[in-house]
């Protein structure tokens, strides 16, 4: 499909842009980089299959249905985990929503933000409409949304005061993927970008920080945008070219697009709320292990990050969302159930009488170290003190499954049978966990997988 060139000329960086998008095959990318792409796929579906109970999970699924559905059948995709149909745009915005809505995807540390959730059921919506699509197209197009995505992310907080959500930029990555996957030409992929860049999400993302609701990092909304702005590129809709590609002050960090790898410094979550909270939850566990300390052994609790982190909600929860940007309860709950899982942010932990107590009892500081090193690291630190006069220091600790001490596979399986067997069966869960492990095979069509990710969780 060929576009109408804009009038100003196409910039060094733009044009590095479109050749990666449109003409990066899977032979063009290494082979650690591939590996690790499944990895993510692997943790995305189990997170998605974790959350398809969730209360914004299920609401984004149902306004999918009901408003964002089409009467074209060639348009329709299904809906992650739900039996149902949407349109392509629905079908994403529904599944980012899920994933979204359990806080336990990867995410990218130095744009703040996460890519993964956007991108992996818009590229499923996508494939949809692609009856060739193979498993190597769905992992190309993943390291191309990740390699993509995640320099817009930079590119926008490197050049703008204020923080936005993560549906900012990967509503760039999806509406280029959307081009890619048409077959169209730079100037149409110039147009699509152009369009998500100007109606993406830029919502702040601290409003939701501080007042956690089920808005979360704003991925269904970039998801669905990017897809929206693909097609109206697709059918002749001029767009004017995206600042965080084009602008004068974007051009650093397009520089190195195909050397240095993205895909491989994603972090695993391996506790499912905000990650500003990692450290000081893992801080807790330690203590908790290496004292054996008790719930009824604790009179306060002394947490300390850096100043986003100590933003957080400080009260006991009545909701998943609440709990997911808490800091207060994380550590509380890790401190009394020596965990912090799915179950751990669902509504029967709420009224706990031993957690709400070391909630009660627990203050939050900053820590000069700890926004000396933000974002490109999350530190923090947990002190318990107590009834028999201890002070148990844990010291600065660093969030657990940054890209530079990697959660590695084995770790990933463990987080995707924890999240995915008690939903989806132990044979629906094994058959999902051996085929992502097998997209790298030639002869594999992408629906090997994508028929076990789409019927209803009973």
């Amino acid at each position: 499909m060929d576009g109408k060139p804009l009038k100003q000329p196409m910039v060094k960086q733009a044009t590095t842009v479109s050749h990666f998008v449109l003409h990066t095959d899977y032979e063009n990318i290494p082979v650690d980089v591939i590996e690790r792409a499944k990895d993510l796929i692997l943790d995305l579906i189990g997170v998605s299959a974790a959350a398809h109970a969730i209360k914004a999970s299920r609401l984004g699924c149902e306004t999918a249905v009901r408003l964002f559905n089409t009467a074209i059948e060639d348009d329709k995709a299904r809906i992650l985990f739900d039996g149902r149909t949407a349109s392509v745009a629905g079908a994403a915005y529904a599944g980012a929503t899920q994933i979204d809505s359990l806080d336990a995807h990867d995410g990218f540390s130095t744009a703040k933000g996460h890519a993964g959730c956007g991108l992996f059921p818009a590229v499923l919506a996508f494939a949809e409409k692609d009856a060739h699509f193979s498993s190597r197209d769905l992992l190309t197009s993943m390291v191309i949304g990740y390699e993509t995505g995640c320099r817009a992310g930079l590119a926008l907080h490197g050049t703008v005061t204020d923080y936005h959500t993560s549906g900012a930029w990967i509503s760039l990555a999806v509406a280029a993927l959307g081009v890619r996957l048409n077959g169209a030409d730079p100037d149409v992929l110039r147009h699509a970008v152009g369009i998500a860049e100007y109606h993406g999400p830029r919502s702040q993302m601290m409003r939701e920080i501080d007042n956690p609701t089920m808005l979360h990092d704003g991925s269904g909304w970039g998801s669905m945008v990017g897809v929206v702005a693909a097609e109206l590129a697709l059918n002749g809709f001029e767009g004017a070219p995206a600042v965080t590609i084009e602008g004068d002050s974007a051009a650093e960090y397009w520089q190195d697009l195909a050397t240095d790898w993205l895909t491989c410094k994603q972090n695993i979550k391996l506790f499912p709320v905000c990650r500003w909270a990692h450290a000081p939850i893992q801080a807790a566990l330690n203590l908790r292990s290496e004292h054996a300390i008790s719930v009824d052994d604790i009179k306060g609790i002394e947490i300390y990050g850096f100043h986003e982190a100590t933003r957080l909600a400080q009260n006991m929860p009545e909701t998943t969302g609440k709990a997911q940007y808490s800091i207060s309860y994380p550590v509380a709950a890790a401190l009394t159930r020596g965990k912090l899982g799915a179950e751990e942010v669902s509504g029967e932990t709420f009224t706990d009488p031993d957690i709400a107590r070391l909630v009660s009892v627990t203050s939050v500081s900053e820590c000069s170290e700890c926004n000396d090193n933000f974002p490109q690291d999350r530190l923090g630190r947990t002190v318990v003190e107590t009834w028999d006069g201890q002070r148990l220091d844990s010291g600065i600790v660093r969030a657990p499954g940054e890209h530079t001490n990697p959660v590695d596979r084995t770790g990933i399986i463990g987080k995707f049978r924890e999240f995915a067997v008690p939903v989806l069966g132990s044979s629906r869960a094994n058959q999902i966990e051996e085929t992502v492990f097998s997209l790298d095979r030639h002869d594999m069509p992408a629906s090997k997988l994508t028929d076990l990710l789409y019927p209803a969780i009973d």
